[in-house]
């Protein structure tokens, strides 16, 4: 295959108006620019939050007028990736606006600590805590990203006429995640086990924080193998851009979870089997280290089920009015 004649190949039908992920991001982009206006006082770094987002609307208008004077792949390509390269602002965004209403941590701890009668975060890096183990969980947990750009590079470039409809149920599964942080906020074990204390997690003691969380950021430290590869790949992540957010679901999980579906209807034996063992290391790795309790895993999963499917039935249905 020529590359650069696939990448150029120009569109019998260019788009005249926005991608339906980029209107999906514009509708988000409006309901949290609606909840900065009426939080306004509340919140703590108003300025930057409006500002990032009046770039990201020229970026995606910029983007469009590229594609407009030249309507290939390449563009198109282009201002999917560019929307995809924005999740790791919209992450932090999303403890901006949660950060003004209570935690419900204690809740979650109690869930689990009800369902199996013990911590599993706590007691799952104490029990396997082999160098070996620890690289196989922190890799599993560095894969996310990864497996993100695998799924839509292999759609780009194999089954281009599915393109845009599985990048729409990847990036609109984010923001339906990222939706759900806002108005539900759950830091996870990293944060909320050293605030509480481990001597207190242990004896089933689960307080109510409040808003504890707004003004404090401070993480567990990682367990497992402190001098493993990964294990410093997961640690410069967290220092990079974590905040006490997004516990409740699992995106990793349920991203992930829509990934592997994806595959599997794509009908690509090597990318199935390549993502599965990849998955379950992340799905474990997520509780290994302090990222989750187990019930969000479990939320993850369940909400992956209905995300993909509520979202590939508006996939096909896009496809065909653009047609």
């Amino acid at each position: 295959m020529n590359i650069f004649k696939y990448l150029f190949e120009k569109d019998k039908k260019p788009r005249k108006g926005l991608l339906a992920v980029e209107w999906v991001i514009m509708g988000y982009l409006l309901l949290t620019l609606l909840l900065i206006l009426f939080t306004y006082t509340k919140l703590y770094n108003p300025e930057p939050m409006l500002w990032g987002r009046f770039r990201i609307v020229m970026m995606t208008l910029a983007l469009w007028f590229v594609y407009r004077l030249l309507p290939c792949r390449f563009t198109i390509f282009c201002r999917v990736v560019a929307q995809m390269g924005l999740l790791s602002w919209w992450y932090p965004d999303t403890y901006e606006l949660n950060r003004i209403f209570p935690c419900y941590d204690h809740l979650f701890a109690s869930y689990d600590q009800q369902l199996f009668g013990f911590q599993p975060a706590l007691l799952f890096s104490q029990t396997f805590s082999h160098p070996i183990f620890s690289e196989l969980m922190h890799f599993g947990y560095t894969s996310y990203f990864p497996l993100i750009a695998l799924v839509t590079l292999y759609y780009f470039l194999c089954r281009y006429e599915e393109f845009e409809r599985a990048t729409f149920i990847i990036l609109t599964a984010f923001f339906c995640f990222y939706a759900i942080f806002i108005f539900l906020p759950v830091a996870g074990p990293q944060f909320y086990y050293p605030a509480v204390g481990l001597d207190q997690i242990a004896k089933d003691v689960f307080p109510d924080l409040g808003h504890y969380f707004a003004d404090h950021q401070e993480m567990i430290t990682l367990p497992g193998w402190s001098d493993g590869f990964f294990y410093h790949m997961v640690e410069n992540a967290h220092d990079a851009g974590e905040r006490p957010t997004a516990a409740f679901p699992s995106s990793h999980v349920g991203v992930t979870t829509i990934l592997v579906f994806l595959a599997w209807k794509a009908r690509c034996r090597w990318l199935f089997w390549v993502m599965v063992p990849v998955y379950v290391l992340l799905c474990l790795s997520t509780v290994y280290i302090f990222a989750h309790y187990a019930v969000d895993v479990i939320a993850g999963w369940v909400s992956a089920i209905v995300i993909y499917a509520v979202l590939h039935f508006l996939g096909g249905k896009i496809c065909e009015f653009r047609k």
